[in-house]
């Protein structure tokens, strides 16, 4: 039990450390985004064949579609998630990010389960601390630079959430066969995409920008993935989902600690209505 919340803590405190590398890749999000699908999945690729991991094929030709849908929208996902750090700070593109499970709480009555009163009030809270992540309340508006990053964070957050109820929809299958196809799925829709939007000929990386750029597709998406659902099958999903909340909090301190982005006592309020109303949300009913 302590090796799994170690590996699983490991891997969100990854998670929260992207947005500081991304920053300083001068790549298009695109580009970026299909380096960490296709570097995730030699990784992973790599550890099953160590492991000798046998895929159940039979799972992944049932869940197939879903997989390829899912896949694509996880890396689409990741393109207006990395447009957001540009436009706006990593602190306020991720706690838009993390409003995916509230969404997904309104999505709730189409996968058969009750939209309560507390999943209601836990909406409307993170809703009215978007409005003070936003800078409203300090009587100006926000530059069009910082709408603009905050319309792609919750954009993001919208597909993320599509990831998350399309993954309800999956029969049994083992996180390592899922992991592998929606990455390779991602890897598959972004790569034409790529090609189609920019010119890759003219992209041009130093030798410390391809390091981190290695970085976030092994490390971010291979070691983190592998750490966090190597650790699912000792931990129940109250636990798990939890301990996911240490991405946005590491995040929101980075941000602040060492890319030395501006935050206001408005945007901290408004982070703790909006990460605070997800984590309860997250806590079982009370008999």
């Amino acid at each position: 039990m302590k090796k799994a919340k170690g590996m699983l803590i490991g891997a969100m405190g990854i998670f929260g450390t992207i947005g500081l590398f991304v920053r300083y890749i001068p790549l298009p999000s695109s580009a970026i985004a299909l380096c960490r699908g296709v570097l995730g999945l030699v990784f992973l690729g790599i550890i099953m064949l160590i492991t000798r991991h046998k895929p159940d094929w039979a799972a992944i030709r049932r869940n197939l579609p879903v997989l390829v849908i899912s896949g694509a929208a996880m890396g689409f996902n990741w393109i207006l998630l990395f447009e957001s750090y540009k436009y706006t700070t990593v602190a306020t593109a991720t706690v838009c990010y993390y409003l995916a499970p509230l969404l997904l709480l309104l999505a709730s009555p189409l996968l058969g389960e009750k939209l309560t009163a507390k999943r209601l009030l836990c909406v409307g809270v993170a809703l009215l601390g978007l409005v003070f992540v936003s800078g409203i309340t300090q009587g100006k508006l926000p530059s069009f630079q910082e709408i603009t990053g905050i319309v792609f964070g919750i954009s993001a957050a919208v597909l993320y959430a599509s990831v998350m109820f399309l993954n309800k929809k999956l029969t049994p299958i083992g996180a390592y066969d899922k992991t592998i196809l929606q990455l390779g799925s991602a890897s598959l829709v972004l790569l034409p995409y790529l090609l189609l939007t920019e010119n890759i000929t003219h992209f041009e990386l130093t030798a410390l920008q391809s390091g981190v750029l290695l970085v976030v597709g092994i490390v971010h998406t291979g070691i983190a993935y592998w750490l966090y659902f190597g650790s699912m099958k000792d931990l129940n999903t109250q636990t798990i989902a939890v301990f996911s909340y240490l991405d946005p909090v590491i995040a929101v301190l980075l941000s602040a600690l060492i890319l030395k982005e501006p935050i206001t006592l408005s945007s901290i309020f408004g982070s703790v209505l909006i990460l605070g109303s997800a984590l309860y949300s997250e806590l079982p009913e009370k008999k």
